[in-house]
């Protein structure tokens, strides 16, 4: 089965975010991605729930939400009320993980949590049976359009064997940071099953749905 592909907000044109993401999924994306910074754990700021309320009105597909903030546990029932699918956390930010994965799953959502590049997978060890997904940052997390860190793919790799040899196939390994046409079929090789691509899909140089298909012809 082809990867999914979810297409971040973070560079879309903000003026035009309806339009945007519509044309995203006229394109044939199967997630939109939405990346919540609060200018503290990252040093950025983005959205909040009433962004996530206006893409549900816009949108049918999934609302894939990625908490980066310092305290995700106070936000996570606003963004399921919103219409999120998916809520993901950071690894870092969360002093009781399993409360804060469980919270999530009692809402009724996805729960996943998030790696950043320098966070070693063994902090996932007691966690990981209860997941859905597992985010690989393969940039460090704040900003759009940065370069993908080629030490993600060894990561990635090591991770879809853990799954594996652990009897968790079914765990998504999602992978967000400098996606691009010429290294999506590398990353998906390496065992990610959802790819989160903004620059590539939004670029402005060319037609959303151009971009998209450049990017589905390397999924294999």
């Amino acid at each position: 089965m082809s990867a999914k592909l979810a297409a971040s907000i973070l560079t879309a044109d903000f003026t035009r975010l309806g339009e945007e993401v519509a044309a995203a999924e006229r394109a044939g994306v199967d997630w939109i991605h939405v990346d919540v910074m609060d200018g503290h754990f990252v040093p950025n700021l983005s959205f909040g729930p009433l962004v996530a309320q206006a893409l549900r009105r816009a949108t049918s597909l999934p609302l894939d939400v990625h908490l980066m903030v310092t305290r995700p546990e106070n936000l996570i029932a606003a963004f399921v009320d919103a219409g999120a699918a998916s809520i993901t956390v950071q690894v870092e930010a969360c002093t009781h993980l399993q409360r804060t994965v469980q919270q999530i799953r009692d809402l009724g959502v996805r729960p996943g949590v998030a790696l950043n590049p320098a966070t070693s997978l063994s902090t996932l060890d007691e966690i990981l049976p209860e997941l859905d997904m597992v985010l690989i940052m393969s940039v460090n997390p704040g900003f759009g359009g940065q370069v993908y860190l080629p030490g993600s793919t060894r990561k990635i790799a090591r991770l879809r064997h853990w799954l594996d040899e652990a009897g968790l196939a079914g765990v998504d390994i999602e992978v967000d940071g400098g996606i691009k046409a010429d290294n999506a079929a590398g990353v998906i090789a390496a065992g990610a099953s959802v790819l989160v691509v903004g620059s590539a899909v939004f670029s402005g140089k060319a037609p959303v749905a151009e971009n998209v298909a450049v990017l589905r012809s390397r999924f294999g």
